[in-house]
Formats: structure tokens, sequence, C-alpha cells
């Protein structure tokens, strides 16, 4: 029979740590991948059942003695920072949000713990994921500093990411693994606040360096796509009042209170972005990437849609030349652009709809044949 209990018993403790670091220890090069693994389950199994109950500073030094004991299995590695990481959001819930000093200063050590880990782990999106929860974390229990830290640390080793890695046995493009990151990095990014010293929207513009400067596959679109979604981020920005926060977290709309300085910023990264996508529409044409133009056309005139201002004086102009661009050599899916003109006129049927029903009467439907 399995037993699920924890136990903080030292005899138990102490039996299961001298079988576990005996078996850490039995492992060297030539140990086969799928031992490492079993092994590594095993072990794992055995910093789960450790519990000291409310006593979180043993439970923390618990974690101290295993990272120093299990440090050359990577499996084991990630557990430790995502038990520490509970530990943390333990905590807060038992203070339910309101640190005294001593917290306060537990949940510090405890991403400093994080901080120290995640780099002794090799694989490089288990890197990028750790960072980015941890910095959550610290957010969430008012750690703004560490959080800062692990924000940062996630961007410096963006540019390291190789363009294919081994899952399995077999080797696969980043790409998918690479995107699917930087979307959920950026949908954090609204709640983080600006620090003083490192200047307005500083991790987005160190963001955007990063995806201009990082070399994506060949006829990929990915660089793109990132500056889209960051385009939706911007457009989130420069709303009065931010969609999501964090508790007793004051975001960007709380500390610039939709000041024009900050909001001169976004339309400043915005106008850049917009150029760089345009530019690369025209490249496509040029490569003959005429079905990837005619996606990307689309999928840039949705975003203009849901995010910006589509008034005649505005980007009006501009998404119907996008709307145009997506159907002008035939490549366009018909159905998704029915479906696209549709929703315009619904929302154009609503009380605060009349630029949507404007912009939907100057779209063609140009039918197949």
């Amino acid at each position: 029979r399995v037993r699920q209990e924890t136990t903080s018993d030292p005899v138990i403790m102490n039996a299961l740590m001298f079988i576990c670091k005996t078996m850490h220890d039995s492992v060297n090069a030539l140990t086969l991948e799928d031992e490492k693994k079993a092994i590594s389950n095993l072990i794992c199994g055995f910093i789960r059942r450790i519990s000291f109950g409310r006593d979180f500073e043993q439970q923390l030094s618990f974690y101290v003695e295993a990272r120093a004991t299990f440090s050359n299995l990577e499996p084991v590695l990630i557990e430790l920072v995502q038990r520490v990481n509970q530990l943390s959001m333990e905590t807060h819930k038992v203070v339910k949000g309101n640190h005294s000093r001593k917290t306060a200063a537990f949940v510090r050590a405890c991403a400093a713990y994080s901080f120290i880990t995640i780099p002794s782990i090799n694989n490089i999106f288990s890197q990028l994921n750790l960072y980015l929860v941890s910095g959550q974390v610290a957010m969430v229990n008012g750690a703004l500093t560490q959080g800062d830290a692990f924000l940062k640390a996630a961007i410096g080793l963006l540019p390291d990411v190789p363009r294919t890695i081994q899952i399995d046995g077999k080797v696969q493009s980043t790409k998918p693994l690479l995107s699917g990151f930087i979307n959920n990095f950026i949908s954090n990014l609204l709640v983080v606040p600006d620090n003083p010293d490192q200047g307005v929207l500083y991790l987005v513009r160190g963001l955007l360096n990063v995806i201009q400067n990082y070399t994506w596959e060949d006829g990929s679109d990915s660089k793109v796509q990132a500056y889209l979604s960051v385009m939706g981020l911007l457009s989130a920005m420069s709303q009065e009042n931010y969609l999501y926060h964090v508790n007793k977290v004051d975001s960007n709309d709380r500390l610039y209170g939709s000041d024009p300085k900050f909001l001169n910023e976004i339309q400043q990264i915005a106008t850049t972005l917009i150029t760089e996508i345009l530019e690369h529409l025209k490249q496509l044409q040029q490569q003959e990437a005429l079905r990837r133009q005619s996606v990307l056309a689309l999928e840039f005139f949705t975003r203009m849609v849901a995010h910006g201002d589509i008034g005649p004086e505005k980007m009006g102009p501009l998404a119907v030349n996008l709307w145009n661009l997506a159907q002008k050599h035939g490549y366009a899916d018909t159905k998704v652009m029915v479906r696209t003109l549709e929703h315009l006129k619904t929302r154009g049927a609503q009380r605060d709809g009349r630029e949507y029903a404007d912009l939907a009467t100057k779209l063609p439907l140009q039918s197949r044949t």
C-alpha cells in the first residue's frame, strides 16, 4: 500500500535521506537516462513527503540541505525551486497577504534560494519558466526588487535559446516553445511596475531589443508575431485602468495615472513596431512568400481592430490596406474573412460601435474563382 502522508520524523528523514543520497551518488556518466529519471522521481517523491507544518523556516532549511545533497540531478533541482515557491505562497496564505517584517524577510530568502538555484539547471526552457514563475511569486508577495531581478534574468537568458533542442531523443525546433514563453512573459509585464532607476517601460524595451537581435529561423514570422503580441500589451498599458492587477502592487496605471509623457512613450514604441511589421510584410512580397504575407496581414488587421483606434483619422486607413493586402493574391481564408467582417458589423451595431460600422463598409470581400 502506497502511503501519501507527510512526515517530519527525524529518524525516517535521516534514513530516507541516506538512501536517496546513495542513489544520487550512484549516478555517473554511464548511467542510462531512464535510470536517472527513475532515481530523480524517487527523490522528488521523498522531498514531497517531508513537511514541517507551519515551521516554514525549518522547511526551507530542509530544501537547502536537499539542494546540496542532490545537486547533480536536474529534475530534483526543478522540484526544489517549485517547492520553495510553494512555500512562499503558503506563507502569503497564512498572513493573508499582510506580511510582517519577519515574513517579508522570509519570502525574500525564498526568492534568493530560487535565484541561486535556477542557473544550475541546464534545460534553458526550464530556467526561463522557473524565472517567470518565481518572479510572479515574488510580485504577489510584494518583493518587487526580487521579482524585477527574476524577469531581467529571463530576458538576459533569451538570446541563448538555441534554434533546436533535443526532446526524448528527437531534435525539434524551439520556435513554438520560445513563442509560447514570450507571449506568457508579455502578459505578465502588464502588472509589473517600472523601476524609477531604470526608466519608463525598461523591461518592455529590453525584451524588444532581444526579440530584434535574436537569430530567428529562416522563413519564420515569429519575430513579427512577438511584435504583434507586444502591440496588444502596449494597448493594455495605455488604458486608464488595467485589466488585472497584483494585490497591493501599484502597476503603471497607478504610478503614472495616464500621464501624457508615459502615453507618448507607449506611442513611440508602437509606431516603431508598426513600421517594423509593415517592412516585414513588404519583404514577404519581394520573397514571393505571398501566403505568409496574407496570413500575417490578416492577423495584424484583427489585432488592430481588437486593440487600436480604427477611426478614419487614426488607424482606419491602415486597417483597410491590410484587409486588401490579405486577399490581394488569393491566399486569404475566405471563411475567416467572412467571420471577421460579421464580427465588425456586430460591433458596429452596438451603441459605441460607429467606427466599426464605418470600417466594415470599406472592406470588400473578394470571391475566389
